[in-house]
């Protein structure tokens, strides 16, 4: 990272905080680990109505475009871990198989690399236990 893009991007997180203290002073001291659970599944009709067909009729489904989002997701890394969980509950929901999930994370290693690979499936495979113990 050059010391113009860091510089960049420290400007930028310290005027987020700065928003986010002028919202409400205690995001200041705000954890995003667990944010994940914050957010309900989405039914899988709700998803189909949402992503499937409101905002591209004639395109993909949600499981397709879900499938799509973990692929990408899975490539930025440790950058997205909570929306990477959400996506992967989200696909589940909208029929997709754990195998195809993690079809879609093994694709990836040739994009994002073999470390973020790993951390997608280990996070995927931790969504996978936390469903199967609530049924």
């Amino acid at each position: 990272m050059s010391d113009e893009f860091s510089k960049m991007f420290r400007t930028m997180m310290e005027q987020g905080q700065e928003m986010a203290r002028a919202f409400n002073p205690a995001m200041e001291n705000f954890s995003f680990k667990g944010f994940e659970n914050l957010i309900p599944t989405m039914s899988k009709d709700f998803m189909e109505m949402w992503f499937g067909k409101t905002f591209n009729r004639d395109g993909l489904d949600a499981k397709t475009r879900l499938l799509v989002t973990i692929a990408a997701l899975t490539v930025l890394g440790a950058h997205a871990e909570p929306q990477l969980k959400l996506a992967i509950r989200h696909a589940l929901e909208a029929g997709a198989k754990k195998r195809e999930i993690a079809e879609v994370i093994y694709q990836m290693s040739m994009f994002g690399g073999l470390p973020a690979m790993t951390k997608a499936l280990e996070l995927a495979q931790g969504v996978f236990r936390e469903l199967d113990e609530t049924e």
